[in-house]
């Protein structure tokens, strides 16, 4: 009769440790994309700083694709807004995937300890 528990207790053992793993993955790769957002919101930002220092009349150059587009300084301060603005809410959401995953493999984790303390108490 104890065998039926044994596997039933390395199943779970098994499954966790492909879940913690995966969960490890899914946090390193969550951590590298909020921080290359929060470079690109400090690189808007930078931007938007030296741009408003400039005259209001002041047209810039746009780069898109290959090409330049001239605008005004107006519409290049907006866009860096709307870009950190994004990057700003982009990271709210990592960082809430993020301590969903943390949370779901420590569920995991003491499911598997009261399972453990079930077969010693047997």
């Amino acid at each position: 009769m104890a065998a039926p528990v044994d596997l039933e207790l390395k199943k779970a053992f098994t499954e966790l440790q492909a879940k913690v793993i995966d969960t490890q993955q899914k946090v390193k790769l969550a951590d590298i994309q909020i921080e290359q957002l929060n470079r690109t919101k400090k690189h808007a930002h930078l931007t938007d700083t030296e741009i408003m220092t400039l005259i209001d009349e002041t047209n810039m150059y746009e780069g898109v694709g290959r090409m330049f587009i001239l605008q005004s300084k107006e519409v290049i301060h907006n866009q860096l807004l709307e870009k950190q603005k994004i990057a700003e809410e982009k990271i709210k959401e990592l960082e809430q995937k993020k301590s969903y995953l943390e949370r779901s493999v420590k569920e995991a984790e003491d499911n598997i300890r009261e399972m453990l303390m079930a077969r010693r108490a047997q």
